[in-house]
């Protein structure tokens, strides 16, 4: 299900079909066989404990969302700081070492503003692999210092290229941690049942025809909303990467 909640417009789609659909069957079986006026009262019970449910169950995933998409913010900020931290750092090299480390530095740097802004499965995969090479350089370029000279201050170096590849991988499990599936199919439950019910317990066909409009149009775009937050690179709502696109043009001026 995680392919389709990439894209908010298909959810929206979606879940306004499937919860339309559901109100609609509430309003056939309502037809077929209509509420007693004695049970009524238990029924509207039921009915408002479904819908705070329902409420609920979205309110948690909005949450989730929310936190989500913090979580990538505050990572992508560590990763502009751990890279203009360790391009300071290359100073305390040697010349050539030093010079050696910032150009490959620069390099990588363009290649995690791509990674946030590239949308192309198959332009993400150059990308992956053009970042694992330059990771792999990056390290490569400390060892022969490192081991010729093991300092303090080679050793601050090396903490901080450590601290540079480690923040790519925390981004990197942020971009991972989407919202459940179970927490999708649950919620999608809970609106279908809700809106059957919604459905069977309207008075009057012209309340039922409202209401099967009203609802499902609110649950699906709090579903497109969701699913728009959720997910890393489809929607509008992005991490936009400014600070290392600020990063970036310092390090250019310099």
């Amino acid at each position: 299900m995680s392919h389709i909640t990439d894209s908010p417009l298909p959810v929206f789609l979606l879940s306004f079909v499937a919860v339309w659909l559901s109100a609609r069957v509430g309003t056939i079986l309502r037809r077929r066989r209509n509420l007693a006026e004695d049970a009524r009262e238990d029924f509207g019970v039921i009915q408002a404990a479904t819908l705070t449910l329902l409420a609920l169950i979205i309110g948690f995933s909005f949450s989730m969302a929310i936190s989500r998409y913090d979580q990538r913010k505050n990572y992508e900020e560590e990763e502009a700081n751990a890279i203009g931290t360790e391009y300071i750092r290359a100073d305390l090299l040697a010349a050539a070492d030093g010079a050696k480390v910032r150009t490959l530095l620069t390099s990588y740097l363009d290649q995690r503003i791509a990674f946030y802004v590239t949308a192309d499965t198959q332009h993400l995969q150059q990308i992956a692999a053009a970042r694992a090479q330059l990771q792999t350089q990056l390290w490569s370029a400390l060892q022969g210092p490192a081991t010729a000279q093991p300092t303090p201050i080679t050793a601050l170096v090396v903490a901080g290229m450590n601290d540079v590849l480690n923040s790519q991988g925390y981004t990197q499990a942020a971009w991972w941690n989407r919202i459940p599936t179970a927490a999708w199919v649950l919620m999608v439950l809970i609106a279908v049942c809700s809106n059957v019910l919604v459905g069977y317990g309207a008075k009057s066909l012209k309340a039922g025809a409202i209401l099967h409009l009203v609802l499902p149009l609110m649950v699906a775009i709090s579903f497109a909303l969701i699913a728009d937050i959720d997910s890393p690179r489809g929607g509008v709502i992005r991490v936009n990467p400014q600070n290392l696109v600020s990063l970036a043009d310092t390090l250019r001026q310099h």
